[in-house]
């Protein structure tokens, strides 16, 4: 049985931090039914074509719902929501735009005076309250709000992160919040209101750099893809002078470590009480000095003649992948952590959710298309044919 079987999730959300929520609940077997607009629904499912004529993200954040389409601004379409709240719904799930919940009755102090069970998630850019709470917020937005970015990139240039940071530790911590909600009404039998901001969320991952800049001392600098504090930690050109160079990523944690790099890897034991480098804080200071001497043997090695020797002298260390190298990776699939996943285009390989690995204990069922349970959800509410079809005959839509 899977951990949230017969837990039932109705859930008003677009784009990447509710659906990111949402689908982590449904991979645990909550039924998780999806609110969209009849006249193309989730707006992500427009963002781009790359999964088979289908968007990247939608297929990522949306296997296992269902789909139902409804125009909410028609009296007979809010009714029917709101008795599938009221009938089957233990948590709501939204993140409309700023007052869109509360003008189609869906606010916490409504919902919870008719359904006191009921667990209530709002996910916005900066909550429900404060002088900011109705401003719009994108991922890219709040990376800059949050002061991610004054952290990351080069000296001479910002960088956002290459993924929806932002949006991602919102539906994290949603997710979190609402397995909290579900355990606390195991107890209490009540619901409870969780408000999510995406500000808030990025500001908790945001702790080390923040700590770091305590009472005014500096920031951590921008260095690119190197650790900002710690040194050697980063990546590293090799085999400059043979014909296939190319980038290790190393990094050393402690004065141990430093003394095996320099013995074992760079195979100069004295560099270990070179009085430049015998502490963190002191390369970190000579970066540039240690490069040259990192350089000097670098050069001449291959890419797996650096790994092995570092390896040997059990030093972590990576290789720097593509895309494509992730899809191909030996340790995802030693390990069987692909799956299949359908989609209205056809099976695609999706990753078992981390510390979960079978059908089990997971629901990897398909991504659904555009209302395509429309019709067998509002029969199951009594609703016959000619109702359906008027609830999901898009007029307008509410902003979102």
């Amino acid at each position: 049985m899977k951990p949230l079987q017969g837990i039932t999730v109705v859930a008003l959300e677009h784009a990447i931090a509710a659906p990111f929520a949402t689908r982590q609940l449904a991979d645990l077997g909550a039924r998780v039914i999806k609110v969209e607009r009849p006249d193309g629904g989730d707006f992500a499912r427009a963002y781009d074509q790359r999964v088979r004529g289908q968007s990247s993200h939608f297929v990522w954040v949306n296997r296992s719902k269902e789909s139902l389409a409804l125009d909410l601004t028609q009296p007979l379409a809010n009714e029917a929501l709101m008795r599938l709240i009221d009938t089957q719904a233990d948590v709501l799930v939204q993140n409309l735009g700023p007052g869109a919940a509360q003008r189609l009755g869906l606010g916490w102090a409504a919902l919870s005076a008719r359904k006191p069970s009921l667990i209530v998630c709002d996910i916005s850019g900066y909550g429900g309250s404060g002088p900011m709470r109705e401003r719009k917020a994108y991922d890219l937005l709040i990376q800059a709000e949050a002061g991610f970015l004054s952290v990351t990139g080069t000296p001479g240039e910002m960088a956002k992160a290459g993924i929806s940071i932002a949006d991602i530790a919102a539906g994290t911590q949603a997710h979190a919040g609402i397995l909290a909600a579900l355990i606390e009404r195991g107890r209490t039998g009540r619901g409870r209101h969780i408000d999510i901001s995406m500000l808030e969320a990025m500001a908790e991952w945001m702790g080390f750099p923040m700590y770091y800049a305590h009472e005014g001392a500096a920031p951590p600098p921008r260095s690119g893809a190197s650790h900002a504090t710690i040194y050697p930690y980063g990546p590293f050109e090799v085999g400059r002078a043979t014909p296939q160079p190319g980038t290790v990523m190393l990094g050393l944690q402690n004065e141990r470590e430093w003394v095996a790099f320099c013995t074992g890897v760079l195979r100069q034991p004295g560099l270990a009480t070179d009085a430049r480098f015998d502490s963190n804080t002191r390369r970190s200071a000579a970066r540039a000095a240690l490069l040259a001497e990192m350089d000097a043997v670098f050069a001449t090695l291959t890419v797996a003649e650096v790994l092995a020797r570092l390896d040997e002298a059990r030093i972590a260390s990576a290789q720097v992948r593509d895309m494509a190298g992730l899809w191909a990776h030996p340790q995802l699939a030693a390990r069987g952590r692909w799956a299949q996943v359908g989609t209205p285009a056809g099976a695609v390989p999706a990753l078992w959710p981390p510390g979960r690995s079978g059908a089990d204990d997971t629901a990897m069922q398909p991504v659904p298309a555009l209302g395509e349970h429309t019709y067998a959800i509002l029969h199951g509410l009594g609703y016959g044919d000619e109702d359906i079809a008027a609830m999901t005959q898009t007029h307008r839509t509410p902003e979102t």
